[in-house]
């Protein structure tokens, strides 16, 4: 067929709403900004009874391209190997290592795969559908796909669909249809069958289009879905943008919202274990919330161990509070739940061999010892924007077993330099057991000087060293450009983790775990841009838990505070006291 007529066709699909420029670019010296567009495409859009063996496509341009994302040229339902690809002349040939099904209606998608070979200059895309039967499929399925825990939209993810409604189709076979997010988390599936589907999402980390749960992230809806949209190529869901056309890409219509997550593993076992150090060993497991019936360490009396779990349980550090000579090699014993080989779990005893690295123990030369390496590490912290709730930080490297908190001085010192004790009280924290809060009982004041000391020798870790002397000032801030933020908490239903984010969402600043409904108030905040994440903390264990694929169980719930007009990002000017109401189990409720 001859190029004009078929770019005549093709040109009523780039001029939809900003898509891409099809004016030739101008002749001369000035430089070329104008995207590649698509004069020839063999077979036409819309083609029937397409061959399913050699299958080529071929993709003619009005100048040189060049591809510069090979995994962006993307095939709908995808094969066990991605598309190939050669470039000839000004044309793109996308070719297949094996045969496509018969009477199967196809997608093939290169969006932001390819740009012109001289200026860069980036092909929106295109998505070509054939099919090798005698009819096309017609329906459309949209969404959109965020991250579980910031909300935020992920690009590249992989959307797929199943016919094979059971759980272990995700495993063991490839998607009926597939799709890539873009820059706004956003995906269509189109000309798929009028029929039922399970609905799920994947960071496809080794691009095979099969879920891996030890690398990829999931998410899933789930209950059954069928399609209810008829595709056109006029839909404004299906047509292609530049990602910063912000009116048109939130105007698409997102049926369906699903949230990444790190899928918890479904089979409890130790994963890994080693030695630390001479008196220091750790045991990890596969999933969270490992049940231990008992732990011990031949020849070690039990009270000599000393224990630590990470937040979620499935890492455990070990300490032996002993002086004599440490042994070449721990024989580790570990009575735990187990996930046996039917995939129920049964209690096991494990046996583990620590070597000390070298394979033995050797005692340090006085002279090669260093200062450092004679005393008890610790630090003191205090942020001044914090230190009114949570005080100052004391955190020890090694578990401490003489303890000198009687020995502490707290002194407050006014704007004359006068000074006076302050008084205090100890919190130890309570998932880490070498970490305490010293928090003050009396109001504190702007402009006064808080110093903690700690004196010389009065804490001492499980290897007999004491601590040096030292001094931690802390003041409230006194700018008045200062600002704060009050939220007024009400229909409190569950109990829930209200975190104070940067703008990127990168950064946790503030943090409050709250139970009943009041005011909570972030304070001492400088000028600029603030996000507020509200999580449901369900089960009452003071952390965000993830999903479970098997149990279709999905991550706790997380909820943005917004705006009237919708947006979530806090604009705080300075010396702004904002005050916000949230009605919690309204917001949950979307």
């Amino acid at each position: 067929m001859p190029v004009l007529p078929v770019a005549a066709v093709l040109c009523a699909v780039f001029f939809q709403n900003s898509c891409a420029n099809t004016t030739q670019a101008p002749s001369g010296g000035k430089k070329d900004t104008i995207p590649p567009y698509i004069v020839d495409i063999d077979p036409l859009p819309g083609s029937v009874n397409v061959p399913t063996h050699k299958t080529t496509i071929k993709f003619t341009f009005n100048e040189y391209v060049t591809v510069k994302e090979q995994k962006n040229i993307f095939l709908s339902p995808p094969l066990s190997k991605g598309p190939k690809h050669k470039l000839k002349g000004k044309s793109l040939v996308v070719y297949f290592d094996s045969d496509l099904d018969s009477n199967t209606t196809y997608t093939l998608d290169i969006s932001n795969a390819l740009a012109d070979n001289n200026e860069g200059n980036k092909f929106l895309g295109f998505s070509l559908v054939f099919s090798t039967g005698t009819r096309m499929d017609s329906m459309v399925v949209t969404g959109t796909v965020r991250d579980c825990s910031t909300l935020l939209p992920v690009t590249g993810a992989t959307v797929m669909l199943y016919k094979d409604l059971s759980d272990s189709a995700l495993f063991k076979s490839l998607p009926v249809a597939a799709a890539k997010t873009d820059d706004w988390g956003y995906f269509y599936m189109r000309n798929i069958a009028d029929t039922t589907y399970r609905l799920y999402a994947m960071m496809d980390e080794m691009g095979n289009n099969k879920y891996d749960i030890e690398s990829d992230k999931i998410a899933f809806i789930d209950s059954v879905i069928r399609p209810v949209m008829v595709a056109n190529d006029t839909m404004p869901e299906l047509l292609k943008y530049d990602m910063l056309d912000t009116l048109h890409c939130q105007a698409r219509k997102s049926e369906y919202e699903l949230y990444l997550f790190r899928d918890e593993a479904s089979k409890q076992m130790v994963k890994n274990q080693g030695r630390t150090g001479d008196r220091t060993a750790f045991i990890s497991f596969m999933a969270p919330d490992v049940q231990i019936d008992s732990l011990w360490i031949r020849n070690v009396p039990q009270n000599k161990l000393i224990m630590e779990f990470n937040p979620t349980r499935d890492s455990l550090l070990i300490w032996i509070n002993d002086r004599s000579r440490p042994q070449d090699t721990l024989h580790l014993f570990v009575d735990y739940l187990k996930t046996d080989t039917t995939g129920v779990l049964a209690p096991s005893t494990e046996h583990f061999r620590l070597p000390i690295e070298g394979g033995r123990y050797r005692k340090p030369s006085l002279s090669s010892l260093k200062h450092e390496d004679t005393i008890c590490k610790m630090q003191v912290k205090a942020e001044p924007t914090t230190v009114e709730r949570q005080g100052f930080k004391m955190s020890f490297d090694f578990p401490i077993i003489n303890e000198g908190f009687d020995s502490l001085k707290l002194t407050a010192i006014n704007p004359r330099q006068q000074k006076s004790s302050a008084p205090f009280h100890i919190e130890k924290d309570s998932t880490d057991l070498r970490s305490y809060y010293v928090k003050i009982d009396a109001k504190m004041q702007v402009g006064y000087d808080y110093v903690l000391k700690v004196p010389h020798r009065m804490f001492r870790d499980i290897n007999g060293f004491y601590n040096d002397s030292l001094e931690t000032k802390v003041s409230l801030p006194k700018d008045d450009k200062i600002s704060l933020i009050q939220l007024n908490l009400t229909n409190m239903n569950h109990r829930y983790i209200i975190d104070l984010l940067d703008e990127k969402m990168a950064r946790i600043l503030d943090s409050y775990t709250v139970v009943e409904d009041g005011p909570i108030v972030f304070n001492y905040l400088k000028a600029g841009k603030y996000v507020i994440r509200l999580t449901q903390d369900k089960n009452m264990n003071g952390r965000v838990d993830t999903g479970n694929l098997m149990e279709h169980r999905a991550p706790e719930k997380v909820k943005l505070f917004t705006l009237r007009d919708g947006g979530y990002i806090i604009t705080l000017q300075e010396g702004t006291e904002l005050e916000q109401t949230i009605d919690v189990a309204k917001l949950f409720e979307k």
